[in-house]
């Protein structure tokens, strides 16, 4: 079996790194970047502390800061817009995953033309994207050094899920320093977003040593260092530690890709507009108590790596403490327990469960299931 791993051509981690990553866009020679970002960011001044080292390196910008939570078609049309508009020869997303995927979904149209929509599905586009920096400011989605890109279609109520290698960055960003203003919920999911990506990575079909080795990795530093950043959000090795967890994460499931956690909060999001991470959260024990029969010496593996003790317990026995322990974690940081909670309808189960067997996340999920099985993961998680 052959494989084939996709990172950023160059990645900048730990405190104080931002300024380092801006010195490298300045050496290339850029001259204008669009800043892709959301109106919180831009409104408590960590956009402009960007800008002002841009103006320090003779780099001009222009901002669109209409990204969505879920960013929709029509946010990448009108960063589109005014990348046209300003001239400029560089983007450079700055945020959580949303920022980021929006920043994607712009790089690709700039350069192949048509609608994002035409980007749906893997490997869709035919020229390299326009030039790309995801500078971090959460601990979780990854979207900074992966090529994913997740954008609603109003429309249809769906998350398009675009795949494609040519939207992994030029340069991806994580300095904690930028991430000491998260609110403790948005830590907690993007944290639980985190984990998700690392555990379904994990037990994928296409998981290969490199793969299975970051996401173990990523993993136990989650269980240990996301409380802390929950309770403690100025604790800055904490941070730190999280950033470089959230990015092997990404490592991780950017090449062995994901499962039927992310293919059903995909439609919950487009659906109720939630939080992706909380989302994965409350899906995440549910889908993996159907898929602990597939491979239940990655999830006894799995118990260990979130500290519980194994010993003396048979692998299937070991590996329900995996459960336990996902729930357990969720639990400690906050996240609600049900998609009751979140406002979700059992009347749409149905719907969901047909929406999320188009995703492509399904096709490396460890365990194949029936509409009937979604659904019942649906309502076991109501």
């Amino acid at each position: 079996m052959s494989s084939t791993i996709i990172l950023p051509s160059t990645n900048l981690l730990g405190r104080e790194c931002l300024d380092k990553a801006l010195d490298i866009i300045q050496q290339q020679g850029f001259t204008k970047t669009l800043i892709v970002t959301d109106a919180v960011l831009n409104q408590i001044g960590l956009v402009a502390q960007i800008t002002k080292k841009l103006d320090d390196r003779q780099i001009a910008s222009a901002i669109y800061d209409g990204t969505q939570p879920n960013p929709t078609i029509q946010n990448v049309e009108a960063g589109l817009e005014v990348l046209t508009d300003e001239g400029c020869d560089l983007i450079l997303s700055v945020g959580g995953g949303s920022p980021h995927d929006c920043a994607k979904g712009i790089a690709l149209v700039a350069t192949n033309g048509g609608k994002i929509t035409d980007y749906e599905g893997i490997n869709k586009a035919t020229l390299a994207p326009f030039p790309l920096m995801s500078i971090n400011t959460t601990a979780g989605t990854a979207s900074e050094m992966t090529m994913f890109s997740v954008i609603t279609d109003e429309e249809r109520q769906i998350k398009m899920a675009i795949v494609d290698q040519k939207v992994t960055p030029l340069i991806s960003v994580n300095d904690p320093n930028l991430m000491l203003a998260m609110p403790s919920s948005l830590t907690a999911a993007t944290g639980m977003d985190a984990l998700t990506h690392a555990i379904e990575a994990y037990v994928s079909i296409a998981a290969n040593p490199i793969t299975d080795t970051v996401a173990l990795k990523a993993i136990e530093m989650i269980t240990k260092h996301l409380p802390t950043c929950v309770t403690d959000g100025d604790n800055i090795e904490a941070r730190e530690q999280m950033a470089y967890a959230q990015f092997m994460a990404g490592m991780a499931f950017n090449n062995a890709l994901l499962g039927y956690v992310h293919a059903m909060a995909h439609q919950l999001g487009a659906t109720y507009h939630l939080p992706h991470g909380v989302c994965n959260a409350v899906l995440l024990p549910h889908v993996q108590r159907f898929n602990a029969s597939a491979n239940p010496a990655k999830f006894a593996d799995i118990a260990k790596a979130m500290g519980k003790d194994t010993s003396g317990l048979s692998t299937e026995q070991a590996a329900q403490l995996a459960i336990e322990a996902m729930e357990d974690l969720s639990s400690k940081v906050g996240i609600p327990a049900t998609l009751k909670e979140l406002g979700v309808k059992a009347e749409d189960i149905t719907k969901l469960a047909e929406s999320a067997l188009e995703d492509v996340c399904c096709m490396t999920n460890p365990r194949q299931a029936s509409q009937e099985e979604i659904e019942a993961i649906f309502a076991a998680a109501m």
